[in-house]
């Protein structure tokens, strides 16, 4: 018997390169790893580089400093935030089921292993970078603020709900939702709520604030 190999032939020219969107998701993954294992000063542009399997020359031009990857990180980890919400469902639902989708997307993202480390880099590190703070304030609290303020005004513009001020009312519902579990956490004192756990915190969260200002 006559065997025969089939030899595949390879394409000519270089292999295919990644694109710079999906580079910079490979390079987001491999600093948030190095951000939360090292913390943020000690944290090697080379080692980030070499997990994502990229030059530093290639990391410095899609972002040019440290604090650029940080801002980065937090950006990319609220955008899943508003991903997860899937805005035209949250559209059509009642207020109470609407607001505690909102409240259930914001315990997830907010009490979240990857967030607590988060929290405790910022608290840790930013008196001696305060652009860290600057970037998850103005990335991660003012934007998610302001979806839940937008929401809110919206059910007062329906008719649904009547509010003073929707935008002091995000802040405290925000808070309501949580502050005391994910202080627990970022102390570790308590672990970070479960997926069950924060769909109950939601539903009391949503009623409680509901009772206040529903019309």
């Amino acid at each position: 018997m006559v065997e025969i190999h089939i030899i595949e032939k390879r394409p000519r020219g270089r292999p295919q390169l990644r694109c710079d969107d999906d580079t910079k998701s490979v390079i987001i993954e491999a600093a948030d790893v190095q951000f939360r294992e090292n913390g943020y000063a000690a944290a090697s542009i080379n080692a980030i580089a070499q997990s994502a399997g990229v030059s530093t020359k290639t990391l410095y031009r899609l972002f040019p400093t440290k604090a650029d990857l940080f801002s980065s990180i937090v950006s990319d980890r609220i955008s899943r935030f508003f991903v997860a919400l899937d805005q035209s469902t949250l559209a059509t639902m009642d207020v109470r089921q609407g607001l505690e989708r909102l409240l259930t997307a914001y315990g997830m993202l907010t009490m979240s292993d990857d967030t607590v480390d988060m929290m405790r880099l910022v608290i840790a590190e930013s008196d001696r970078f305060p652009e860290l703070a600057t970037s998850f304030y103005e990335k991660a609290i003012v934007r998610s603020n302001a979806f839940m303020e937008n929401w809110l005004t919206t059910q007062c513009e329906r008719g649904l709900i009547r509010l003073e001020d929707p935008h002091m009312a995000s802040g405290m519902l925000r808070g309501m939702m949580i502050m005391e579990p994910q202080r627990a956490a970022i102390l570790r004192q308590l672990p970070a709520p479960n997926i069950a756990e924060i769909n109950r915190r939601a539903r009391i969260c949503a009623e409680v604030f509901l009772k206040g200002c529903q019309v």
